[in-house]
């Protein structure tokens, strides 16, 4: 989904409104990421396509319950490791790209953002995630809060 789903509206001092127009609190953001093996990608994408439309259901339920708790801010698939460039900027501002390096074992599959009361809540959700997809790991990192430094 382009550009995520938003579904509270975000007041400048960062307080989430939602429908009653009451001041809730301010939730933490969390990405859920999903890596697997050049191997298990080979796997999936060969196995019958009615367990692969099984999956992808029991992803879009789960999206859906967020979506409807008011967790969920995006999700998204990523192409096939092999279609992965690796780029580096040079001194002189230009792009180097590489392919994906051979001796790498796992790639980034895919991810979800979501907007939660706290950890715990982020990892049962990736709970869900994992046992809906043969248990693949799922890593779980908070958003970095940068805060500006005052002069």
């Amino acid at each position: 989904m382009a550009g995520g789903l938003r579904l509270q509206d975000e007041s400048a001092d960062g307080r989430r409104y939602n429908d009653e127009n009451s001041i809730g609190e301010k939730d933490m953001k969390y990405i859920l990421l999903m890596s697997g093996t050049r191997a298990g990608a080979e796997t999936y994408h060969a196995s019958p396509k009615q367990d692969i439309n099984a999956h992808m259901a029991v992803l879009h339920r789960i999206n859906q319950d967020l979506a409807e708790s008011g967790e969920f801010v995006a999700t998204q698939g990523l192409s096939e490791p092999k279609e992965a460039k690796v780029v580096r900027g040079e001194k002189n501002g230009l792009p180097v790209t590489d392919g994906i390096f051979p001796e790498s074992k796992e790639f980034l599959l895919g991810y979800w953002i979501v907007d939660v009361a706290n950890a715990d809540r982020a990892y049962a959700i990736a709970g869900q995630i994992s046992a809906a997809s043969q248990n693949i790991p799922i890593e779980v990192r908070q958003f970095a809060a940068h805060e500006a430094k005052s002069r």
